[in-house]
């Protein structure tokens, strides 16, 4: 994608965030049991509270949120917090309370961070104008 908006970047983070909650839970490694696994019986599975269903997250999505997550390094700590905030859409009154902004601020805020993110993706901007300090050297000679 040549052209980025602050909407698809912002719909960008809204998918990393879907996709880090479909991704299995990190567990602790070196802890094993060597008993087998409880058969249970068809009637006992519905007590089981274990279970959870989650749906997998495609490869692509694991992709893009590789790429998503690394456009991070290009904020600050509050610009990240506010970011993934508004990603996972926690609601403005609580991301005021958690950061100690006032609304209108929070959203400046998370807009500005956005277009940080923009202006990196899109590549420097056109100069359209020359140095002032060019400027001032030709008028002289």
């Amino acid at each position: 994608m040549s052209n980025w908006t602050i909407q698809t970047v912002a719909d960008r983070f809204q998918e990393a965030a879907i996709t880090a909650r479909r991704l299995p839970p990190a567990r602790v490694q070196g802890y094993a049991s060597y008993w087998p696994d409880i058969q249970r019986q068809s009637w006992e599975g519905y007590a089981d509270e274990r279970i959870v269903l989650r749906f997998a997250a495609s490869p692509a999505a694991i992709d893009r949120f590789g790429e998503t997550v690394r456009w991070m390094q290009w904020l600050d700590e509050d610009q990240r917090r506010l970011i993934w905030l508004r990603a996972q859409q926690v609601p403005w009154r609580e991301i005021c309370a958690r950061t100690g902004l006032i609304r209108k601020t929070a959203w400046r805020h998370w807009q500005h961070a956005l277009a940080l993110v923009v202006a990196h993706l899109n590549g420097p901007l056109p100069r359209f104008a020359e140095p002032i300090l060019e400027r001032s050297r030709t008028k002289s000679i």
